[in-house]
């Protein structure tokens, strides 16, 4: 099964945006990004296994070595200008993935880290080690995610599987020195997002020697819901993209 899912190729587009879930996330979160942004960016986004589409793939339990599984499945598409778009977990594995595509010769023009704290300074909270009841009020109070649906015992069985491995997966990353990013990057957070303030977003520019810039959307952990026109025209300003193609 592939990695990427592209709701509208775009074979004219001058841009590729590949999208990075957060943990607990799918493809289909960014599905709606494909209609609302310019005709000149194709968008991508990341299927991780064991979930949607790849519920029978075995989980990745490694940071690491998911990014180098996703910097693989978009080597071929590095043939146009390329950005990453990562919220939350999926800011870091959009960073880790940054670092690799460079490494081989085909960076990113721009990463964009989206609701998280820079990935030398991780929290020590550790949800993955909660029993499914604390898991799920973790998932409740982060928002983002159908609340009735949790309390379907089916959908539980099906879906807490793969929450916790991605809580898990974070929570183990550990930051390695090696490559040091050249890309520009934009972080963004919510302006009442509790798990990560506006400080701890700055701290993205202690990782890049590219361009770094700091935004701020009113909202919290998952601002980028009601924030999204306000996302993509950050996006499409920042990659000098018009807005209409």
């Amino acid at each position: 099964m592939t990695w990427l899912r592209c709701a509208e190729t775009r074979p004219w587009a001058s841009m590729r945006l590949f999208c990075l879930p957060h943990a607990g996330g799918s493809a289909v979160f960014y599905r709606p990004w494909a209609k609302e942004i310019s005709p000149a960016v194709e968008v991508h986004a990341v299927q991780y296994p064991g979930r949607a589409d790849r519920m029978a793939d075995a989980l990745v339990t490694d940071a690491h070595q998911l990014a180098r599984l996703i910097a693989g499945a978009m080597a071929p598409l590095m043939d146009r200008p390329a950005a990453l778009f990562g919220h939350s977990m999926g800011a870091v594995l959009a960073y880790e993935v940054a670092r690799l595509l460079q490494e081989r010769g085909s960076a990113p023009v721009h990463v964009f880290a989206s609701g998280t704290r820079a990935p030398d300074d991780r929290g020590d909270d550790r949800v993955s080690d909660r029993d499914d009841d604390g898991l799920v009020e973790e998932m409740i109070e982060l928002g983002g995610t159908d609340v009735e649906a949790l309390q379907d015992p089916e959908l539980r069985e099906l879906v807490l599987p793969y929450v916790r491995n991605d809580f898990r997966l974070i929570e183990d990353y550990v930051h390695r020195d090696g490559t040091r990013l050249a890309v520009p990057l934009t972080a963004i957070v919510g302006d009442s997002d509790s798990h990560v303030s506006q400080e701890q977003a700055r701290g993205w520019a202690r990782v890049t020697d590219g361009r770094f810039a700091l935004r701020t959307l009113p909202g919290g952990h998952f601002y980028l819901i009601d924030q999204q026109p306000a996302v993509i025209a950050e996006i499409l300003r920042t990659l000098e993209v018009p807005a209409f193609g």
